[in-house]
């Protein structure tokens, strides 16, 4: 058996209950064809496994099988899985350690948790039932899934984040990727309780969003960018008019004057695409107090940077990349996507005039995330902006450990601004 299969997060799961799989399909033809699908989407879950669990009885009565109370439960719930919801990934979705759920064809179904990884006993019975899931997802936010479009973006009622490929372009077959909405945000403490960052690190991310610095967020995928952001997003005072923007909505924040913005891909003809350019130009005629862009990833990041400018700060997004360097290139490309081409000195100019603040976070080989620096955006005459690390994780021959460096940032007046000066210089143990 394979090191996964041996992993204690392995449970292999049978849908036929030791039933013959010929007799299976009879017994689920059997059902089917006395419930009809269209009508059991409009049924609630109670109301389909009711109907359900009389038709399996009357079909275990007509074949003559030997299936107990338990069994044909399993049976009722393994077909309401497969008409309305998630089929057999459904005791997956439902799980609250599983971050991210990757189908890699019929019969190899992952998961993460906690940072890492698992393979799991969950399989579908052929091609056939992967594909209806696939085609159920896609159908449901307006798109489909054949040959002619074998690759789509979808969002699940709950939230969360859908990508599938398909023939021809798969070769695997049908491989899904579904990234859970996270139902409860994890806040700045408990974040230092995980070790991701320490307490004085948590202190000066508070402030920082209170004083409402421009923070951007950088990292690799998986990371945690988004997680950060949620818990950075706690600090936001409770009087001030929030727009998001998302290409999938996923940021929970709970201050009341919140509007959501999200993305819209073009219909089958083609047509009807609303992109993050178009709706962060489009924030700024709502009067916002602060923009959140949940990634920036294209042409969106120059109007972003222009808001940051002209007096909306503490706007917050993230962006991949794995070092704060190589954030700056990222945006630096970015900005050029989004007009007319600027000199790499200037587009870095408008950088360190906009941006207070570069967090960067990644996930280590073992699945840990933390915070490994925050930087100040500086101007520099040589190139145009740097990053100068006011608190970093040090990798050491004896250890690991979070430090603080000797720079001083200069975010003095937004800190005077909002009234939590004195605080600021205590966090950075600097005397008033």
């Amino acid at each position: 058996m394979s090191e996964l299969a041996q992993n204690q997060y392995y449970r292999p799961v049978s849908t036929s209950f030791g039933l013959d799989p010929e007799l299976h399909h009879k017994l689920r033809t059997f059902v089917f064809d006395r419930v009809d699908p269209e009508e059991a989407v409009l049924m609630s879950l109670e109301t389909l496994k009711s109907t359900l669990s009389k038709v399996v009885g009357e079909a275990v009565d007509n074949f003559g099988l030997f299936l107990n109370g338990y069994e044909q439960r399993n049976l009722v719930e393994e077909m309401a899985d497969d008409m309305i919801r998630l089929g057999p990934i459904q005791p997956l979705m439902e799980d609250p350690e599983v971050t991210d759920i990757l189908i890699n064809g019929v019969d190899q179904i992952l998961v993460e948790r906690r940072g890492r990884l698992e393979l799991t006993g969950y399989r579908f019975r052929d091609q056939g039932h992967l594909m209806n899931l696939a085609q159920r997802i896609a159908n449901a936010v307006g798109r489909r899934v054949d040959e002619s479009f074998p690759m789509v973006d979808a969002r699940l009622p709950d939230g969360s984040r859908v990508n599938i490929i398909a023939p021809p372009l798969s070769l695997k077959g049908v491989c899904v990727s579904i990234r859970k909405f996270a139902v409860n945000v994890i806040s700045l403490e408990e974040m230092v309780d995980m070790g991701s960052l320490n307490q004085k690190m948590a202190d000066f991310l508070k402030l920082a969003s209170q004083a409402r610095l421009n923070i951007l967020i950088s990292g690799g995928t998986g990371a945690g960018k988004t997680t950060l952001l949620n818990a950075l997003s706690q600090h936001i005072g409770q009087r001030e008019r929030i727009i998001t923007v998302e290409d999938a909505a996923e940021l929970r924040l709970d201050q009341p004057f919140v509007v959501r913005l999200e993305t819209r891909l073009a219909n089958v003809e083609g047509i009807g695409e609303v992109n993050q350019r178009d709706l962060v130009r489009n924030c700024l005629r709502m009067r916002p107090d602060r923009i959140i862009v949940g990634e920036v990833r294209g042409a969106e990041a120059l109007d972003m940077l222009q808001a940051m400018n002209t007096g909306h700060d503490g706007s917050l997004s993230t962006v991949h990349a794995n070092s704060p360097a190589d954030a700056l290139l990222r945006l630096e490309n970015m900005l050029n996507m989004g007009a007319v081409y600027m000199s790499s000195e200037l587009v870095r100019r408008q950088l360190s005039s906009a941006l207070d603040l570069l967090v960067q976070i990644e996930r280590d080989s073992f699945g840990n995330r933390r915070v490994v620096e925050i930087c100040e955006v500086c101007p520099c005459p040589e190139t145009g902006a740097r990053c100068q690390a006011i608190f970093q994780f040090e990798r050491m021959k004896d250890g690991a450990r979070f430090s603080q460096t000797a720079w001083r940032p200069d975010f003095d007046q937004k800190m005077l601004g909002a009234g939590v000066y004195e605080r600021f210089l205590e966090v950075l143990g600097v005397n008033s």
